[in-house]
C-alpha cells in the first residue's frame, strides 16, 4: 500500500512530490519550510519560519491521522548553525517524551533560500 496525503492546510509541493507519502504503516513527510499556505508568504526571521515549518508539519500529521507524538524521525537542514539553539528550542516546544530521533545539518541553500526545513518519519501506530 502506498498513498499520498495532501491537505491545503500546508504549502503545495514546489516540485514533483508529495507532501507526505503512507508506505504501510509508515509515513514519509517531505521537506517543509515556512511558507504560510493561505498567503504563500515565506516567514520573516528563523524563529518565524521555525514556527510555520512545524505548524505545515503538523497539518500533514493531521491530515494523515497522526501527530508529533507519532513521529519517530526529524530531520533538520539549517542555512547556518549559528540558528541551531533557536531552531532547536522552538521545536523541542511541540515535543513530549520520548523524544523521536533526529538529524540536524548544515547545508548551503535551501529551497526559496529559506532559513530552515524540515523532514520527517512518521509510525502513527506506536
Amino acid at each position: 500500500m502506498r498513498n499520498a496525503i495532501q491537505t491545503e492546510n500546508a504549502p503545495a509541493a514546489i516540485g514533483p512530490y508529495s507532501q507526505a507519502i503512507q508506505a504501510g504503516d509508515v509515513i514519509y513527510v517531505s521537506g517543509q519550510i515556512g511558507i504560510n499556505p493561505e498567503t504563500g508568504d515565506i516567514a520573516e526571521g528563523i524563529e518565524d519560519q521555525t514556527k510555520q515549518v512545524m505548524h505545515n508539519l503538523q497539518a500533514i500529521l493531521t491530515e494523515a491521522g497522526a501527530d508529533f507524538s507519532h513521529v519517530v524521525k526529524f530531520t533538520i537542514y539549517l542555512a547556518s548553525m549559528d540558528d541551531f539553539a533557536t531552531v532547536n528550542e522552538i521545536y523541542g516546544s511541540y515535543l513530549t517524551k520520548p523524544y523521536p530521533a533526529r538529524a540536524t545539518v548544515e547545508v548551503s541553500r535551501l529551497p526559496k533560500n529559506v532559513l530552515v526545513e524540515m523532514d520527517a518519519i512518521v509510525y502513527p501506530t506506536s
